[in-house]
This record gives structure tokens, sequence and C-alpha cells, in this order.
């Protein structure tokens, strides 16, 4: 029997970290005070500061010499290049992998659909950002262009914590419900065309909610 492997103390306070930014526990632009989360996290500053490392790789968190770590702060400008980026490369990610999916993969998209939809209705905030993070990927990475892959990931992870705002909307939450809906109707009809449409005002709903979060109102 294989031994089950222990989870690090590195893990604990990525993942830790992770879960604040998502839930806006630590917000944009908030400080990352490492001897209170170490403490909160139970563990030491040395694997903090490692996880800080990883996620200032990922944009997520930034540090400023004498100051420490901050979470990151897009401006609209940040954010529109991130979003620009974002829709060449997941287009190609769709025009690729649609024509490889065959039947059960598409009724695997389904269930991966299901359970955003469920979080949704439970106001799960953090459960369906996952969620939604499982389903949109398990399709880009059925183009089997693992660098395309890890490309969208950073992509997505500079921008995880306005996404969660995004998602702290009722009215949000049911769009997304609805487009991800018509997604799946594109994806069983092999529409890689229709499905890169539905992705591109998809992606337009959330950013401009983002902007006007961040009270630049609407492109």
């Amino acid at each position: 029997m294989t031994a089950e492997r222990r989870v690090t103390a590195q893990e604990i306070a990525l993942d830790a970290l992770r879960d604040d930014i998502l839930t806006g526990v630590l917000g944009p632009g908030d400080q990352v005070v490492q001897e209170t989360l170490a403490d909160r996290y139970g563990v030491s500053r040395v694997p903090l500061r490692e996880a800080l490392k990883m996620l200032e790789s990922e944009g997520q968190v930034v540090y400023h010499p004498n100051r420490g770590y901050f979470v990151a702060e897009l401006s609209v400008r940040d954010l529109e290049e991130v979003y620009r980026l974002r829709k060449l490369l997941e287009a190609e990610a769709i025009r690729v992998a649609v024509p490889q999916l065959v039947d059960a993969d598409v009724d695997a998209l389904a269930d991966l659909r299901a359970d955003i939809d469920a979080a949704a209705a439970a106001g799960d905030v953090m459960a369906m950002t996952a969620a939604n993070r499982r389903f949109h990927f398990a399709l880009f990475d059925a183009a089997g262009m693992p660098r395309l892959s890890r490309l969208l990931r950073q992509l997505w992870e500079a921008t995880d914590a306005y996404r969660a705002l995004y998602f702290q909307s009722a009215d949000n939450r049911e769009r997304v419900e609805g487009e991800h809906a018509a997604m799946e109707a594109a994806l069983r009809a092999r529409d890689a065309r229709a499905l890169v449409r539905l992705h591109d005002e998809h992606r337009d709903h959330s950013v401009r909610a983002v902007r006007a979060l961040l009270g630049e109102g609407a492109p």
C-alpha cells in the first residue's frame, strides 16, 4: 500500500493565501502581514515567505522593499491587457480543442458546469471560482498544448481576486449560469466558431463589471 503524501507547510500556506485572496479576506492593495498570517495558518514564516514568492511569480502579490508584500492591484490598463491576451489564447485553445472532443468529453464538461451552478445557487464564491476554473481549463487543456495552458493559467491567476469579486454579485452569478449553458450547447454542436464568440461575450461581461468595481465605468 502506498503511503499517503504529507502536505507541506508551504502548501498549507499557499492554499490558505489563495483562499484569503479569492474570498476577499485579503483584497487588492492589502498588505500581507506575515507574522499575523503565519500564526493564523499555523506555519512558520519560512514556508509562508516561500508561498508568497510563488504568488509573486504568478502576479498575485507584489513585493515592495522595506514595506513587504501586498495583494496585487490591477489598473484598468493592466486588466485590459490581461483580457486581451486571454482573448487571443483562449480562442486558439478552443479552435484546436473542439474538433477533438468526443461525447464523453462534452458530458464531463456538462458535469463541471453543473458544479458551477450548484456553487452559485449556494452563494459559495470560493467553490464557484474553483469550479469555474475546472470547467474552462478542461476545455483549454483538451487542445493538447501544455505551454498554452500554462500561459492561460498565469493570466487567470493574475485576476483571481477580481473574478471572486465578480462572482459575489447574485446578478453576475445568474448571468454566468446562462452563458455557460449556451457554451455547453455550442460544445454539443461542436461549433467552435460559436463557442469562441460566446467566450468573448462571457469575458467582455466580466471585464465591464470589473471596470465598474475599479471605478472606471463601462469601456
